[in-house]
């Protein structure tokens, strides 16, 4: 679903919003609907939001409490940094945990913020257990167990050795045990069905933890993948986690530019830099103010496409650092005049179909949101 049939329209006439050449609306309504979706995927798993990088590029600071009021009370991020910050924002009472773990000599930090850290390695879970002794304390910490993805995590031997050391867990309050998929969206791969049967062996071995294994694609692997806690990310900001299939989220963001000047060329002058584009007739030209500064990914040089209404415009030419041209000849005239808004991510265009015309990935797009843009919560 793509959530744009009724969705609340920003305030355009505002002096920031005037003054812009860009304007990003995001639409929390969005969010918190896209993170009940995941939550009613399970009857008995707690659904937690993940919230790093900047809620992938919308804001951690707008978009965090609206999903902690709408009921999510666990919050996981990737940074001590990013931890510190969510808890400024958040207040006392949301469980937030660190993915990244320990970094040495911040220890502390873990106390004065009330954060988790998820530990990584037996160096990490050593360090924590030497911390948590100092202080007298059992303090709560989540461990990571790699069960694929040969990233972050304890591998099935390091798995091991913590097992065979009795000691080793002693002042440690466990929280969660995790790990993570490598292929969740890609549902008839066998490495799914490997990893789940390898979490299930090394869940036996923490009864007392929670389990955690799906994200946001995992999440509609079914649920036997469900566990304890649920951790969806991109899905909450519309990145479809079934892909091939409709989309089940709403669409968040919506990335609207200002038509700077309009021209009509013909052959055989060229657009932009490398000349990469040349008329083959009379075309018009719209000039607009967005480029790579702001996050338009220059792969999307003459592959991308705007839309202003339901008529699409073609990137024509290189996307430069702050602008990009659009040919426009197919849009009537009173659509397409300087000041009027086009489309780069909207209705027509979700996120995931811009980057696939970019060749990349739904995150990568909105983690490169830029900072130009006049940004309206909606």
């Amino acid at each position: 679903m793509s959530g744009s049939a009724h969705r609340p329209k920003p305030d355009l006439s505002t002096p920031e919003a005037r003054r812009a050449g860009a304007i990003l609306s995001i639409d929390l309504s969005a969010v918190v609907s896209n993170w009940k979706t995941c939550a009613t995927q399970s009857q008995t798993a707690e659904c937690a939001a993940v919230v790093k990088a900047a809620s992938y590029g919308v804001g951690a600071e707008r978009a965090a409490p609206a999903l902690k009021n709408a009921g999510c009370k666990t919050f996981f991020v990737a940074t001590i940094g990013e931890g510190i910050h969510l808890r400024e924002v958040l207040g006392d009472g949301p469980a937030i945990h660190i993915f990244n773990g320990l970094m040495d000599g911040a220890e502390r930090d873990f106390i004065e913020y009330d954060l988790i850290p998820v530990l990584n390695s037996l160096d990490e879970i050593d360090a924590w257990r030497a911390f948590c002794t100092g202080v007298g304390e059992p303090l709560p910490c989540d461990i990571h167990v790699d069960t694929g993805m040969s990233r972050l995590g304890l591998p099935p031997d390091e798995v091991q050795r913590v097992m065979d050391d009795g000691e080793r867990l002693t002042h440690l309050n466990l929280n969660v045990l995790m790990s993570h998929l490598a292929i969740a969206e890609a549902p008839d791969k066998p490495m799914n069905k490997a990893q789940l049967d390898m979490f299930e062996k090394f869940g036996k071995l923490f009864p007392a933890a929670r389990l955690s294994l799906a994200n946001s694609s995992g999440i509609f692997l079914g649920p036997e993948f469900h566990y304890d806690v649920l951790r969806p990310g991109a899905a909450l900001y519309g990145v479809n986690p079934t892909p091939g299939r409709p989309n089940p989220m709403a669409q968040v963001v919506r990335l609207q530019a200002k038509i700077l000047q309009l021209r009509t060329i013909d052959t055989p002058q060229s657009v932009g830099y490398g000349a990469t584009y040349r008329a083959q007739g009379p075309t018009r030209i719209a000039t607009v103010a967005v480029g790579y500064a702001d996050g338009l990914s220059r792969h999307l040089s003459n592959a991308g496409v705007a839309y202003i209404g339901d008529h699409e415009a073609p990137i024509a030419g290189r996307v430069s650092m702050d602008l990009i041209t659009l040919d426009v000849s197919g849009v009537p005239e009173e659509l397409s005049r300087p000041g009027m808004l086009v489309d780069l991510i909207g209705p027509n265009n979700p996120v995931d179909v811009v980057a696939e015309k970019a060749g990349t990935i739904g995150y990568e797009v909105l983690t490169s949101l830029g900072a130009r843009y006049h940004r309206v919560y909606l």
